[in-house]
C-alpha cells in the first residue's frame, strides 16, 4: 500500500478498541492527518509515549480507506513531559492544539505547523509567561488563516491610527467614524501589548503589567472565538497567573 513520511505534531488522541488509538496530527507537508496507532495502549508498545499530545515526531504512515495507519514514529521534540508537569503551560498548550485542530484541514500545512511547533517548544522551555505565549500564538495563527487583526490603523477605512475603538466583527481597531455605537474602547497600553504579541516583540510584551495582560487576553480570546465561530472549550481552563 502507498506510504508517506512526514514530520508532525500530535494534537489529540482518543481510544479505539482495546489497544489502539486514533491520533490526530498536524504535519509539515500533508496538513492534518488522522491515523490509527495499533497496539499503542499495550505495555511495551513500540510507539511508547511518542504519540501523545504536544509531541513532535517523524512519522511514517500508510494510506488506509478512511484512516491512515502509523507504521513508525521517531521522536523529534519531546515537549509533552515538560508541558504536562506545569498546569499553566499544560492549559496553554491544550488551547493551542485545539485552535490548530480547528483552523487546519488536510490541505493546510507548513506555516501553521511551524508556528505551533515553535510555540510548544517555547512553552516547554518556559521562555515566556504561558499566557503571553498562548495569546501570541492565537493572534499569529489567525493571521496565517487570513484574519490578521489591526491594532493601529482602522480595519475598515485604513485611516492611520492610533484608534481606541475595537470591534471584533470588523477586524480590530476602527476610527470613530466607522465605530458602531457603544463599541468597546481599549487603552493604549493594551493595544501596544496586542501589537507586540502579534509581532513577537517579547521585550515589550513581558514589560506589560497584570491588568494590561488580562485585558489583552480577553481581546485575543474574543477575536479567536469569533472567527472560529464557536467557543474553545480549553480557553476557560487556562491559568493566567503571572509567575
Amino acid at each position: 500500500m502507498p506510504t508517506y513520511r512526514d514530520e508532525a505534531v500530535v494534537l489529540r488522541t482518543h481510544k479505539l478498541g482495546e489497544a489502539d488509538r486514533i491520533v490526530t496530527m498536524l504535519s509539515r507537508q500533508h496538513g492534518k492527518v488522522r491515523a490509527v496507532a495499533k497496539g499503542v495502549r499495550r505495555t511495551g508498545s513500540r510507539f511508547g509515549a511518542r504519540l501523545e499530545p504536544f509531541m513532535v515526531v517523524d512519522v511514517q504512515c500508510y494510506i488506509g480507506r478512511s484512516l491512515d495507519i502509523v507504521q513508525q514514529a521517531e521522536m523529534l521534540g519531546s515537549y509533552g513531559g515538560d508541558i504536562a508537569g506545569d498546569y499553566a503551560r499544560f492549559t496553554a498548550a491544550t488551547a493551542m492544539v485545539e485552535t490548530a485542530d480547528r483552523l487546519t484541514e488536510h490541505e493546510a500545512g507548513l506555516q501553521h505547523y511551524l508556528l505551533l511547533v515553535g510555540a510548544l517548544r517555547s512553552l516547554s522551555r518556559a521562555e515566556h509567561t504561558p499566557g503571553l505565549t498562548l495569546d501570541s500564538y492565537l493572534l499569529r495563527a489567525l493571521s496565517i488563516a487570513g484574519w490578521a487583526p489591526s491594532f493601529v490603523d482602522c480595519a475598515v477605512t485604513g485611516e492611520p491610527g492610533p484608534h481606541s475603538a475595537f470591534v471584533v466583527q470588523l477586524g480590530g481597531v476602527v476610527s470613530d467614524a466607522a465605530a458602531p455605537p457603544g463599541s468597546p474602547r481599549l487603552d493604549p497600553a493594551t493595544l501596544q501589548l496586542l501589537a507586540a504579541l502579534l509581532a513577537g516583540d517579547w521585550d515589550a510584551a513581558e514589560a506589560a503589567d497584570e491588568r494590561t495582560r488580562a485585558q489583552a487576553s480577553g481581546v485575543a480570546a474574543a477575536y479567536t472565538q469569533f472567527h472560529l465561530e464557536r467557543g474553545l472549550r480549553s480557553l476557560e481552563h487556562v491559568d493566567r497567573t503571572i509567575a
